[in-house]
Formats: structure tokens, sequence, C-alpha cells
């Protein structure tokens, strides 16, 4: 992975969107909602307590996990779509 992120922030590689619906209708493009999945590809060292000591993250590269609707910062690397958040975004492990 060609970047690293600070503190406590994690790099996710989101899910691609759904292409159908249960009723196996296809969905455009443009109507496609984004997704809330994605793999972890990269974390932080951790957040910095007052006390100066670093709390490590709970979450790891490879995990699969469940983050807020409009959360993060969307960038793109190597044609490659990535999100970079805070752990704070993360809703749940899969």
């Amino acid at each position: 992975m060609k970047i690293k992120p600070l503190s406590d922030r994690v790099v996710i590689k989101p899910a691609p969107a759904e292409e159908k619906v249960q009723g196996g209708i296809i969905i455009p493009d443009s109507a496609k909602e984004k997704p809330q999945k994605g793999e972890v590809v990269a974390v932080g060292p951790g957040k910095s307590g007052d006390s100066g000591s670093v709390m490590p993250l709970s979450v790891k590269v490879g995990d699969t996990v469940l983050y807020g609707k409009y959360s993060g910062t969307e960038i793109t690397i190597d044609n490659e779509e990535y999100l970079i958040v805070r752990e704070s975004d993360i809703l749940a492990i899969i």
C-alpha cells in the first residue's frame, strides 16, 4: 500500500455497489447507493492519549467493516477507490 494513515485513521477499500435488487432489476450507475461495507487495507498507529501513550486501534488489515454512509474522505490511487475514515466512524467488524 502506498498510503500510510496517521493517528486513528483507517484506509478502507469499499465493496462494489450492488448491481441488482432482490427482484432482479438491474440498477443504473447513477442510482446505485454508496456501499457501507469494505475491507481494511491500512491502519494508523493509534490515537495519542493525554499522557502521551498511544492507544492501538481495534481494527486490523484484512477486517471487513461497516462504516457510516457519508463518513470519510474518498481518494483514488492507481485507479482504485479508497476511503479514509477515523476509527470512530467504523460501526462494526463483520
